[in-house]
């Protein structure tokens, strides 16, 4: 269902209270929001005695208080509520806020979720009906404003505003079916369609405006272009008109509905085409594509000759100032051979030394200078120090103000650092400079395709992307599918086609597992490199793994058993509410607590907890045995408050290192682990478990399970990485019977689909793996208010409003001219010779008359003209007759 949108000074009541959302209740209800609601919760209000609403306000009588709520433009909000109680936030206020996320279905704000459509049985035909059904249904009811570049006719380029997510698009339209207008859009780009939204809106309104007539003429190509067809494979086609010249014909007549693959033997026949006068326009997403192949084909050689024997190439030594091993310079060259790539390499073989080699060898090869790399903020100053070590190139790490960020930006350093966070912050000052080169370290940061930080980093432009992960799939399929929309977002074709290929569901649509993993790795094999220490024998120390079953106490098992409870009663509802998906990930989160302390749910000291009496025995162990150094991870600082005494007791030396660490302490609390003897421990929560190198220690103790594998694996690869000397004892601490346990098996399941989908080696097709994430989300009841317009995306508008503004301006002057002109001309005709002063004006004229000629998006040359009024008409007309008649009399 899609979603009414209105200015934000018309949304009424309604509106505001269906899309109001806990975190905004919390907000207008501060400082004790969140308490204000769970208090406000407890209250049994029976909504036909208790509750009026309709459009003028919401009245709740609470026999010891009356609350009302009002709709008013003057608020921030758009909200104004009082209580007679007299406060202006009090537990009458939250228990009315409390009802209203509680019940929108049964206040009339919300309603139950449509039935879902099944897709995982239809033929690819029946899925291309659907998806073409639901954008048809989203232009006919999101509003959307239309621009056209040429009111005159239908075939022009219009530019088109969606008011709901403030982008801007240009649509070309050149015919009624799909495949025969263009739209620079994402979704026309990747969803093989051959149509879009936007299109489909223009389709609506100008066969609305313009008469049968004009709706009957076709479009007329003028000029030959070369252009991509964005079809379900992306072909590189020439654009011809219906009649050529014969020798122009016979040039291209081997390129008429065919698709091009011989670049070489294209830019030979455009070379030919203009020595015969014709000029062929070629679009900027063509030259790209050319480009790209192009340099795909001249690289190539180079790069099989590399990766035939990387050992014993001279790049191996020079590349970078210190000499690669084998397989590193492997990776590099397959990145550089793809031009956009991922390296999935396990942790600790080398990514980042990788990354750099492949922006030296594009710089070698390609001749690039910008380099814009990404990270989390904890890596930034990693990156910087491994840049300095491995090459020469100058590095700006992008920090503080806005202001200095934007000077930050435009630096034309070879490396720009800067974090996902910045991304999101600053995307428009990023998309004003002209990167080469762009990688994501850490990339499955952008696992979430609905998360504005992906949607912002995809949005960025640049002739090669590079993506290092080794944990591209966390959790589910869309994880590597979102990661690989990066690099390429038709790589894996659209997402209603690969979800439906490789998705196995039951008759609910839950997803049970996934399938055809085996054609899978043969499609990311030409854009994803993942090497495994085995792989490529690196002689590692070895790695042993101890899972530590702890029977919990009774005060844990009752906890962790209330939680199993609500999230039962949740999961048994018909539809759900944003209020149960909170109680549900509370519920999930505390039963994860309790599995630790009973301390870390009550705040109760001293807590309960059969997991701190085993570590207790575990730290005594580990501290008689000599040379033992330990890193500890645990999801919470809580938890790790309730360690320190531990360690303490045993005097042993440590280091902690939470999110409470300012980023230029973290290397100073790392040196100290690696460099000290005395301190044998190093204490974190997951902030500690990326980029960090800790080969110091020999023993990694988790005191939790994280919700995916990467992240166990990732705490583990601190210390089992490069440059270990020791074997790596690891321990895992489950407590039995709660939530936890069932996440041990989880993960098991998860690690298992990330092999199958990314090794290249595997052999597996097909993994069970059951996912209630996609049902809750379909089981959500659907919004009913109206949502307010959104701001318009104004750095997307500028781009596609300066051509058309470029040629408002030469039509306002050449229209002025133009009236002057014939004015004179009409003057000057009855004396019946050419004057100097005629002569002047003819050179004029045509001059001024060069300057309305533009060439549009399909290559024709328009001439656009402003007349100043219709009087300049009669003018034209006039002069017209008068040189008929002096030619008719001569």
């Amino acid at each position: 269902m899609n979603v009414h949108i209105k200015p934000e000074r018309e949304l009424s009541l309604k509106d505001r209270l269906s899309h109001l959302t806990h975190d905004q209740a919390v907000k207008l209800l501060k400082p004790d929001g969140e308490k204000l609601l769970m208090r406000g919760g407890r209250y049994d209000i029976e909504l036909g005695e208790q509750v009026v609403f309709d459009d003028h306000g919401f009245s709740l009588n609470l026999f010891e208080a009356d609350v009302q709520i009002t709709s008013t433009p003057d608020m921030p909000s758009g909200l104004r509520w009082k209580c007679s109680c007299g406060k202006s936030a009090c537990v009458h206020i939250g228990a009315a806020f409390s009802l209203i996320l509680e019940e929108k279905t049964l206040l009339g704000l919300a309603q139950a979720p449509p039935e879902n459509i099944e897709t995982h049985d239809l033929s690819d035909e029946e899925l291309v009906e659907i998806e073409i059904e639901a954008r048809q249904e989203r232009a006919s009811s999101e509003k959307m404003r239309v621009k056209s570049q040429d009111d005159t006719t239908i075939w022009a380029d219009y530019m088109v505003t969606n008011v709901h997510s403030g982008k801007t698009y240009r649509v070309a339209l050149r015919g009624w079916e799909r495949g025969e207008s263009y739209c620079n859009c994402p979704d026309f780009r990747k969803n093989t369609l051959g149509t879009c939204k936007h299109i489909l809106h223009v389709i609506r309104k100008v066969r609305k405006r313009f008469p049968a007539i004009e709706r009957k003429r076709v479009y007329v190509r003028s000029r030959i272009a070369v252009h991509l067809y964005y079809g379900k494979t992306l072909e590189l086609r020439m654009l011809l008109p219906e009649t050529l010249s014969p020798e122009c014909e016979k040039l291209v007549n081997p390129y008429r509905e065919e698709s091009i693959t011989d670049m070489h033997r294209l830019l030979r026949c455009i070379r030919k085409l203009e020595e015969i006068g014709e000029s062929v326009v070629i679009y900027p997403d063509a030259e790209h594509y050319i480009e790209r192949n192009l340099f795909q084909e001249r690289i190539a050689s180079r790069v099989a000759q590399i990766r035939k024997d990387p050992a014993n190439h001279p790049l191996r030594e020079n590349l970078l100032k210190v000499p690669l091993l084998p397989y590193q310079l492997d990776g590099i060259a397959f990145a550089v051979g793809a031009g956009r790539a991922i390296l999935a390499d396990e942790m600790g073989l080398g990514k980042t030394i990788q990354g750099i080699g492949v922006a030296e060898m594009l710089a070698e090869e390609a001749g690039i200078s910008r380099v814009l790399v990404i990270s989390p903020a904890s890596l930034k100053s990693q990156w910087q120090i491994e840049i300095k070590r491995f090459c020469d190139r100058d590095c700006q790490i992008v920090l503080g103000s806005a202001a200095d960020r934007a000077e930050q930006y435009r630096n034309p350093a070879f490396f720009t650092l800067c974090n996902y966070e910045q991304v999101l912050r600053d995307v428009d000052l990023i998309r004003q400079e002209a990167w080469d080169l762009i990688v994501l370290d850490e990339g499955q940061r952008i696992k979430n395709w609905e998360a504005k930080t992906s949607q912002a980093i995809k949005s960025l432009n640049s002739s090669f992307a590079l993506v290092l992960s080794g944990t591209p799939l966390e959790n589910r399929l869309d994880d590597l599918y979102s990661v690989v929309e990066f690099i390429d977002d038709r790589h894996l074709g659209p997402s209603f086609r690969f979800q439906n290929h490789h998705r196995v569901v039951d008759e609910k649509g839950k997803v049970l597992g996934y399938r055809n993993l085996t054609e899978l790795r043969e499609n990311l094999a030409p854009v994803l490199l993942r090497r495994t220490r085995s792989s490529v024998q690196m002689e590692l120390p070895a790695r042993t793994t101890e899972v530590i079953r702890i029977t919990p106490t009774q005060e844990q098992l009752e906890l962790s058993n209330a939680q199993r409870s609500t999230i039962s009663a949740i999961l048994g509802k018909k539809f759900l509410t944003e209020i149960d998906l909170l109680r549900l990930q509370k519920a999930l989160l505390l039963g994860r607590m309790a599995a630790n302390s009973t301390y870390l749910v009550t705040k109760e000291p001293p807590g309960s907890s059969s997991k701190l009496e085993e570590l207790d025995g575990l730290l005594e162990q580990l501290n008689r045995e000599e040379n033992r150094k330990i890193i500890l991870f645990s999801e919470w600082t809580t938890m790790l408050d309730l360690i320190e005494p531990l360690i303490n007791r045993r005097s042993m030396e440590f280091v902690r290192l939470d999110g409470s660490v300012p980023q230029k302490k973290r290397r100073q609390l790392v040196d100290q682990f690696q460099n000290e003897a005395e301190c044998q421990l190093f204490m974190t929560t997951n902030a500690g478990a990326t980029g960090l190198n800790l080969q110091a220690a020999n023993t990694v103790v988790n005191i939790d399970l994280p919700w995916n594998p990467a992240v166990l694996e990732q705490r583990i690869a601190r210390a089992h990485r490069m440059g270990q000397k020791q074997p790596v004892q690891v321990f895992i601490l489950v407590t039995q019977d709660t939530l936890e346990e069932n996440l041990l098996s989880t993960l098991s399941a998860k690690h298992e689909l990330a092999m199958a989908a990314l090794d290249p080696d595997a052999s597996t097709d097909k993994v069970n793996l059951t996912s209630g994430i996609e049902e809750l989300r379909r089981r959500l009841e659907v919004l009913l208010g109206a949502k307010p317009e959104a701001p318009v995306d104004a750095t997307a508008q500028r781009r596609e409003e300066q051509a058309m503004e470029q040629r408002q301006r030469v039509a306002d002057a050449g229209g002025k001219l133009f009236s002057a002109a014939f004015q004179l001309l009409g003057e000057l005709l009855p004396e019946g010779e050419l004057t100097p002063q005629t002569e002047s004006m003819t050179r004029m004229f045509e001059e001024q008359l060069n300057n309305c000629l533009t060439t549009n998006e399909d290559g024709q040359m328009q001439m656009t003209i402003n007349l100043t009024d219709s009087s300049a008409v009669s003018s034209l007309a006039s002069s017209l007759a008068r040189i008929a008649s002096l030619s008719a009399s001569n």
